[in-house]
């Protein structure tokens, strides 16, 4: 869930430290600017009882947001819609409900012969009188349409950092970047596609069972502190690096617009989003 801490995470009079000031903090030029308009990206670790926390030998990663949102969705659906008898035989419905099939039932009765014509008018007039009674009715009720809730996915973090060099381009710019889609990708990814090798590989002593079934590394999950608010665990579903970025005349870039899909492990609850409200920590229990 998210929660917050009663302390906010950042004081309005904290110093913001620059890459300059600290080897374990990437971030452009931000002297001057409001702590609280910083968001601050580090790793997260999971402990053997359940519980997150921030990986203290974690770089940071601290940029100004020019855009942020959280979006929540709640799938909703209607199980009962297509139970009206619509869904059975729609084109006699609509039919019916028009008033169409009224020419038809005519068309059929008007070819008889002369001494059939009398019996004929009067089942015609009869099936008018008939279906007549359909027209402008719908067999739509309330229950059609009662919504019932189907679940929901985990939440969804729009976040765009703006990366600006004033100084240095690379150390400003290129290095909080490319930690960023160091957290995003994949720790490694096995060159071996084939489990019959690694089986081998493990008959022989060589290689675990586990590494053998699953030898590949998971991308790493991800706190955000962002107006004196936490939110862990994330990770990064999407990171995108804008190629036409400006560059300087040794072709490294000055300024970096970078879009990122934030989204937590599991969906919240009431709960976790009351707590959270109290201590301003977006985090997820367990």
């Amino acid at each position: 869930m998210f929660t917050a801490s009663p302390t906010p995470a950042f004081s309005a009079l904290a110093p913001v430290k620059s890459l300059s000031a600290s080897a374990q903090t990437l971030s452009p030029l931000l002297d001057g600017l409001s702590p609280h308009l910083i968001a601050r990206f580090f790793e997260m670790s999971k402990s053997s009882n359940g519980s997150w926390s921030r990986v203290t030998t974690s770089t940071t990663v601290a940029a100004p947001l020019t855009e942020a949102s959280m979006e929540i969705v709640l799938n909703w659906q209607s199980p009962f819609e297509q139970a009206g008898p619509e869904s059975k035989a729609p084109a006699l419905m609509a039919m019916l409900q028009s008033g169409a099939l009224q020419p038809m039932i005519t068309a059929v009765l008007g070819n008889q012969s002369q001494d059939d014509k009398g019996i004929a008018a009067t089942a015609q007039q009869q099936s008018n009188d008939f279906l007549r009674q359909f027209e402008g009715r719908t067999g739509m009720s309330k229950l059609n349409s009662t919504q019932v809730f189907n679940g929901m996915p985990p939440i969804k973090i729009q976040v765009t950092l703006l990366l600006r060099a004033w100084r240095h381009p690379v150390q400003e710019v290129e290095t909080p970047f490319n930690q960023l889609m160091a957290w995003a990708l994949p720790i490694a990814l096995s060159a071996d596609g084939s489990i019959l090798a690694r089986s081998a590989q493990t008959a022989q002593g060589n290689m675990g069972y586990v590494e053998a079934l699953m030898p590949s590394l998971a991308p790493c999950c991800i706190g955000m502190e962002y107006k004196g608010r936490l939110y862990s665990p994330l990770v990064i579903e999407s990171i995108s690096q804008p190629l036409s970025a400006p560059i300087d005349h040794h072709g490294h870039y000055v300024e970096l617009l970078v879009p990122m899909t934030l989204c937590t492990l599991t969906a919240l609850d009431r709960q976790d989003w009351l707590n959270g409200a109290k201590t301003q920590t977006i985090s997820l229990t367990t």
